[in-house]
């Protein structure tokens, strides 16, 4: 990040010694304009993501990451601890230039999905977030971006059902982005597609969430911004594969045109859908988003969404949760995350996770009408989505557990965190 002269910022670096007996157990000593990191830990990426909260928390809002020891992962450890919603801080790389050009990269991205997911509901509403979204993807790489917008009852018309349904209670219409990056000069075969959960704000519907429940769902659109943010630090990094993107986008809000309780989706694959649960909204649009990456003939599908809180409560925000009937792309992920030093955790998805929410009705119902979807919700949300995957496709499914701190803590501030970012750009760059 460019800003003053590197003399008038405030050095942070790292040490393996042990701080001044009168510092006592502290991990972080000052001198003069120098703050300096005792690293003693057998994590030092969380010890100095919380170093940097810490410092952050003290007032310092312009650092220099000066001195030996500064990989690109501890940089990026400390940025992400340092940063806030409220912007205002400034940060100063170090290393050769290809390090600088990976962090810088990284942070252009991350500003990107953390703008989007920090956004007032009021002001990103489903068309915007499908614009801004494309254009921001076509200002990376203007020849090689293209896309369209569907939104409203065009939406019933192209048959995708869910997105229509979630969002026809609120008087801004829901939209479904279909993008194109294409660096090549052919009609080339679609290497990756990718599918995020865009609901600009969730209130439950008439499964109706409560007040406390309701007030961070600003974030329920942080699925799509992840892959949004994936993909654009891939373009920056020179990304040789066809990749599309699917934003599902909608508002969840209550209205005398909201969809209902009782109420029988037809998916455009001849799937049919009793609702149980309005407030489990985000797999019936994810359902249209996955149809149109199977029709798009990808070889891998990817999703993420911010899609249950039995993710949460299996691993914790610390995880993202991951899901896919194939063994060697759970394996694939798991090393993709290692390298870039986020966490991601393996849930059970077998076929008769596929059945796990019966219906008198339908073929399926969207959840169980219990709180919280009852046991093994996050894998029934994902035998859920399963149906509506081309088995001739790799699929990972993404649940963003890590996503959002509606709270600040000692590893983050409130707001978005923008972990699974880096996997997701780890897996369009091992295509």
């Amino acid at each position: 990040m460019k800003g003053n002269p590197m003399s008038e910022l405030f050095k942070v670096v790292l040490s393996h010694d042990a701080p001044a007996a009168y510092w006592g157990k502290a991990d972080v000593s000052f001198e003069q304009q120098t703050a300096t990191i005792h690293l003693k830990s057998a994590m030092p990426l969380r010890q100095i993501q919380m170093a940097a909260r810490k410092l952050r928390n003290q007032g310092l809002s312009a650092v220099v990451l000066a001195g030996n020891g500064w990989d690109v992962d501890r940089q990026w450890s400390f940025y992400q601890g340092f940063v806030t919603a409220k912007g205002g801080f400034q940060v100063e790389w170090s290393g050769d230039a290809a390090q600088i050009n990976e962090l810088k990269q990284r942070a252009i991205s991350a500003s990107f999905v953390r703008q989007l997911t920090n956004d007032t509901p009021e002001n990103l509403y489903p068309v915007k977030l499908a614009s801004d979204t494309a254009a921001w993807l076509g200002s990376l790489a203007p020849e090689k971006v293209s896309y369209r917008i569907i939104s409203g009852d065009e939406l019933l018309q192209q048959q995708w059902i869910g997105i229509h349904a979630v969002g026809r209670g609120s008087t801004r219409s829901p939209a479904l982005l279909e993008l194109d990056y294409n660096p090549f000069d052919t009609d080339a075969p679609v290497s990756v597609a990718l599918v995020g959960k865009g609901i600009t704000f969730d209130s439950g519907g008439y499964s109706i969430k409560s007040s406390e429940g309701m007030l961070g769902m600003k974030a329920d659109m942080g699925g799509a911004a992840t892959v949004a943010g994936a993909l654009g630090l891939a373009i920056q990094r020179g990304l040789k594969q066809r990749v599309k993107l699917y934003l599902c986008c909608a508002e969840n809000l209550v209205s005398g045109n909201a969809y209902k309780l009782g109420d029988i989706l037809t998916y455009k694959n001849g799937t049919t859908v009793e609702v149980v649960n309005t407030d489990a909204e985000g797999r019936l649009v994810l359902a249209d988003g996955l149809q149109a990456a199977s029709e798009s003939g990808a070889r891998f599908i990817i999703d993420a969404a911010t899609l249950t809180g039995a993710a949460v409560m299996a691993v914790s925000s610390q995880y993202n949760a991951i899901f896919s009937p194939q063994p060697a792309v759970l394996a694939l992920t798991q090393q993709k995350a290692a390298e870039v030093a986020e966490n991601v955790w393996p849930l059970p998805l077998d076929p008769w996770h596929q059945d796990a929410c019966p219906s008198a009705y339908a073929d399926t119902a969207n959840s169980r009408a219990v709180k919280g979807g009852g046991p093994g919700g996050a894998s029934n949300a994902a035998g859920f989505l399963w149906r509506f995957v081309t088995p001739q496709a790799d699929w990972l499914h993404i649940d963003l557990a890590a996503a959002f701190e509606d709270n600040a803590s000692a590893m983050w501030a409130a707001g978005a965190t923008t972990h699974g970012m880096l996997t997701i750009a780890q897996l369009l760059d091992s295509e």
